[in-house]
């Protein structure tokens, strides 16, 4: 499963952990991109949060390694938390830690969710595939939120049996696609370039299904030809 360390317990089923990380985002002299520390920890947890619900795990904690400062903790929670709003999901732990002996001159932040699946979620044999949001990276995250897949909408597509959801990282959606076999076009969408945070994600579906899909997704569902 993709970027998911799946540690098996037992009966009670596997524990599943992800992990985001990020640098030179933030408020620092030197940070790339000017962003506030709420968005970073939004950003950071959407990330890693999506890849282990892809991988149908239920988050129960989250880890924050924050690098930007003791003052900016407070920030990166409430990004954990807004995400967190989005999806519904309550009763998570949120734990981490600050290096505060050193001022960095950039900004970083690591973060990982940790959760528990009874079943580990598998690729379909055969499918169709479309692309939800548009991949965007830096600057861009901000400057197009409209493109951005909604969190709630990747969560409502992951609950489904009959769809499998696939982010798409900063190796960009044609890296992606090699990895499930499959080989798809699109006009007017760069397969290469960076998805940052996961503003897109793969859906892989069944034909029958498609309109409904479609209905589902609205603005965000690109066909991949």
């Amino acid at each position: 499963m993709r970027n998911a360390l799946v540690i098996p317990i037992g009966e009670q089923g596997s524990l599943v952990i992800t992990t985001d990380n990020s640098g030179g985002i933030g408020m620092k002299g030197h940070d790339l991109v000017k962003v506030a520390y709420d968005i970073v920890g939004y950003f950071s947890f959407r990330v890693a949060v999506m890849e282990c619900l892809a991988a149908g795990a239920k988050p129960f904690a989250v880890a924050i390694h924050n690098f930007c400062g003791e003052d900016e903790w407070e920030e990166l929670v409430v990004g954990v938390e807004k995400g967190l709003s989005e999806l519904g999901i309550r009763d998570i732990q949120i734990t981490g830690s600050t290096e505060s002996n050193f001022p960095l001159m950039q900004s970083a932040v690591g973060l990982n969710v940790i959760g528990m699946a009874t079943e580990i979620n598998r690729l379909p044999e055969s499918s169709e595939v479309a692309l939800i949001g548009l991949p965007l990276v830096g600057n861009e995250v901000m400057e197009f939120a409209d493109q951005v897949a909604p969190l709630s909408l990747f969560y409502q597509l992951s609950l489904r049996e009959d769809v499998t959801v696939w982010p798409i990282g900063s190796k960009g959606i044609a890296y992606e696609l090699e990895k499930l076999n499959f080989v798809k076009t699109s006009d007017g969408i760069d397969f290469f370039k960076s998805g940052g945070p996961a503003t897109s994600f793969l859906l892989m579906y069944p034909k029958e299904k498609e309109s409904e899909l479609v209905s589902i997704a609205g603005q965000y569902f690109h066909f991949l030809k």
